[in-house]
């Protein structure tokens, strides 16, 4: 079955983007279309309905092609706990953590379980299109590759380069790329395409040939600024929208440094009575605030510690005396415990790490990683939502006795008895639209009649129309062999 990669030229040339919107364009042909990205590094994560995890990117590029998302769409996800070690998922389970020097070693295996997932693909889709990682560019990690040149040539699959016009120097993006590539992965390259144009295309022609002229290379156009990508969810905690004004719900969300699973927020950026900011390191939380959120975390007790040298400890109880009330999200609910204990050494060093003392629960890290899909009813709005859970660690304390929310009847987090910090394993539950308003309703906010999930597929539609006009898409699609 027919299969093309988008590499590109470094990290966050908008490749995820691209292949997105090439997959809704193809499923518009009437083809049966598949996302694939053998090797991803991320924490933020979606769960697979078979109770799995992958990137939330392929979640994205999975809906794109009218499919569920499935393990076998990005089988290894590197979920980064230190500067020098991460966990290594492997079709949607966590098999162990690495650190960086010693996951080289783990590529032979994983090149196994990564053809595995491509093959099952190609079998059940007519096209599967395939994103890098990274850029081929890094050739010191030729050897052992799985994430660009070393999976294109062992599945036979031919690649279509992206450069970055908005970052500067895309020509040398592109020649320089082919010039150190070896001569079989520069055969491997069918052509090129440049991203993020912003202003008149046609002021690159001259560039453009000359690109053409030095590498031989095809070129399937150059895609302008797509102003609407904000309304698709974020991959990087940095590409959330800023505020659009001063008025409505202020909500204040810390930004970790190992920040997991923020597209929590997603649904509320685009909220018009509500406004977000994401609080960068360094900065105060502001006195304005009316909730702050703590979000997921891929290290929890290490980023309590950061939260502290941030003074947002301090921060936070100053927030709590004004009346100001605060959310915590899976490792923000851990957080705000009385104590963080990881006997087992599962996210770091084994100990045990006091909490920030809003709620009056306890930790332990420990047991199977909960990943699941629930149905769940708010405790006091009794407002049904969607989420999922993809956590370690179980909580239980006094607090519990009021839950955040119920499953099949079963309490879920905390409440204080104040009502005004609460905690909760479930991640996603913005998203669906009745709890988002009758929760932004609850605390004053102006509820719009937002339709978050039709505004997602919307943007889908009109991610494919910007490409259809822009690239070459029947060529890109035809190269699929």
């Amino acid at each position: 079955m027919p299969a093309l990669m988008i590499q590109g030229t470094g990290s966050n040339v908008g490749k995820s983007m691209l292949v997105a919107g090439l997959c809704r364009a193809a499923r518009r042909r009437g083809l049966s279309v598949a996302p694939f990205k053998s090797q991803n590094m991320s924490n933020n994560a979606a769960v697979t309905p078979e109770g799995g995890e992958i990137g939330r990117a392929q979640a994205l590029q999975a809906l794109a092609c009218g499919l569920a998302p499935h393990v076998d769409m990005n089988p290894v996800l590197l979920k980064p706990e230190t500067d020098i070690g991460a966990q290594v998922v492997v079709q949607g389970k966590r098999l162990t953590t690495a650190r960086a020097r010693d996951y080289g070693q783990m590529k032979p295996r994983l090149m196994v379980a990564v053809l595995e997932s491509f093959e099952r693909l190609k079998a059940a889709h007519d096209l599967v299109i395939v994103e890098g990682a990274g850029s081929p560019a890094e050739v010191n990690l030729r050897r052992g590759d799985i994430a660009n040149m070393g999976f294109a040539e062992a599945a036979e699959v031919p690649v279509v380069l992206c450069g970055d016009i908005d970052r500067g120097g895309v020509i040398a993006q592109i020649v320089g790329t082919q010039a150190v590539l070896p001569e079989g992965d520069r055969a491997r390259i069918a052509g090129f395409l440049i991203n993020k144009f912003r202003g008149d295309p046609t002021l690159f022609d001259d560039g453009y040939r000359m690109i053409e002229a030095q590498t031989g290379w095809r070129g399937f156009g150059v895609a302008p600024w797509f102003p609407e990508a904000w309304r698709l969810p974020a991959e990087d905690a940095l590409d959330i929208a800023p505020p659009r004004g001063r008025d409505g719900l202020h909500v204040v969300c810390l930004q970790f440094s190992r920040i997991a699973n923020f597209d929590d927020l997603d649904p509320l950026v685009q909220e018009p009575g509500a406004r977000v900011t994401m609080l960068p390191p360094g900065r105060a939380i502001p006195g304005d605030a009316d909730l702050v959120i703590l979000p997921g975390s891929k290290s929890t007790r290490a980023d309590l510690d950061f939260l502290r040298r941030q003074g947002w400890d301090i921060d936070l109880a100053a927030h709590r005396r004004r009346g100001g009330r605060i959310l915590g999200i899976c490792g923000g609910y851990q957080m705000l415990g009385q104590v963080v204990a990881d006997p087992e050494g599962i996210e770091g060093p084994p100990g045990e790490t006091p909490g920030l003392g809003l709620l009056d629960i306890t930790t332990v890290m420990g047991g199977d990683k909960s990943l699941r899909l629930v149905q769940a009813c708010h405790a006091t709005l009794k407002q049904a939502f969607r989420g999922y859970e993809i956590h370690i660690g179980r909580s239980d304390g006094p607090d519990r006795r009021r839950p955040f929310a119920e499953i099949a009847g079963q309490p879920e987090g905390a409440c204080s008895a104040d009502g005004l910090v609460s905690g909760s394993y479930l991640h996603g539950m913005f998203a669906d639209d009745g709890f988002r308003r009758a929760w932004l309703t609850q605390l004053g906010a102006r509820a719009s009649d937002l339709g978050y999930d039709d505004g997602v597929e919307a943007t889908l539609d009109a991610l494919a129309d910007h490409l259809e006009t822009h690239l070459d898409v029947a060529g890109l699609l035809g190269l699929a062999r």
